[in-house]
């Protein structure tokens, strides 16, 4: 025989049911456009990667479309581009917003100031970044070349040479991005104890060896997990290339992998290869997040 129900817990139940649709709504829109947006386009292109599409019918492929990326003297290139950049925007875009979060965690006085100044670039529109270092790097009256000129040394064809291209498109990433990571490593910076400073300067330690006995080690977490995150974001490179050197570059010297399934999808109309190789991407770089969600896990514990 059941309980009878009481009011009570009838009226507390409504009560609560009330409080709490309008959560479960927002809740489950942001799942919906989740799926839509982030599911769905991961399942469909797994799909995609193993049909082809020839005269309005698709058809099962098998790993047709595999084979042909794999063959295509431009996917190895492409590959090759991928890693120069991540290696070059790793010495750049790593080790240059670490040492600048060193230098204005020695200021004292405009610390916000110089915050904003620094984190700036990352508030601008990326499309504006990459016009406005477009506009540097012109061959003629590009601020760079005049600056060169001024120091009596020849000017450069920054975007147009094979040996300078890889280069800018880095050098324009790192400016854009550096405020956001500069900002993580002053707050972990300022995190660490003065004390373990004040006993290294009693013990005669000088500034270097600061920063490699105490800084680094204390950092050391953090540090790594903004590596690996670094290496995900800089192989996923697209806006920079695409619009500095229109995506190939002179003898394709910045196409990456990103801007080659762009190619593959919207200039040669071979959806199948597009999706072949960013699944290729996909599973790469989702090793490199099961590391971070490793590194991740180990913080919290």
């Amino acid at each position: 025989m059941s309980a009878p129900t009481l009011p009570g817990s009838r009226e507390a139940f409504v009560r609560a049911f009330k409080r709490n649709v309008s959560a479960h709504g927002f809740l489950i829109g942001a799942v919906l456009c989740f799926a839509f947006f982030s599911w769905y386009p991961m399942v469909r292109e797994f799909v995609l990667a193993f049909q082809k599409t020839e005269n309005g019918v698709t058809h099962w492929a098998g790993l047709d479309n595999f084979r042909y990326v794999f063959n295509d003297p431009n996917f190895w290139q492409a590959w090759r581009n991928t890693l120069l950049f991540t290696g070059l925007a790793l010495i750049l875009g790593f080790v240059v917003p670490f040492l600048v979060a060193v230098v204005l965690n020695e200021f004292r006085h405009a610390q916000g100031f110089l915050r904003l100044l620094v984190y700036l670039p990352v508030m601008m529109p990326p499309v504006a970044s990459v016009l406005l270092f477009k506009y540097f790097y012109d061959p003629g009256y590009g601020l760079f070349n005049r600056i060169l000129v001024f120091l009596h040394l020849p000017a450069q064809d920054w975007l147009q040479s094979t040996d300078t291209a890889m280069l800018s498109v880095v050098l324009a990433a790192t400016w854009m991005n550096m405020g956001g990571a500069t900002l993580i490593y002053l707050a972990a910076l300022q995190g660490i104890p003065g004390e373990l400073y004040e006993a290294a300067e009693l013990d005669g330690a000088g500034l270097l060896r600061k920063i490699w006995h105490i800084t680094i080690p204390q950092t050391k977490l953090i540090l790594s997990l903004m590596l690996l995150m670094q290496i995900i974001a800089t192989m996923q490179v697209f806006v920079e290339p695409f619009l500095l050197t229109g995506g190939a570059g002179p003898e394709g010297s910045t196409t990456t992998v990103v801007v080659l399934i762009y190619q593959y999808a919207f200039n040669f109309n071979q959806y199948g290869g597009a999706a072949a190789l960013g699944l290729c991407l996909l599973v790469l770089l989702a090793g490199f997040s099961a590391a971070y969600v490793r590194l991740s896990r180990d913080n919290e514990n």
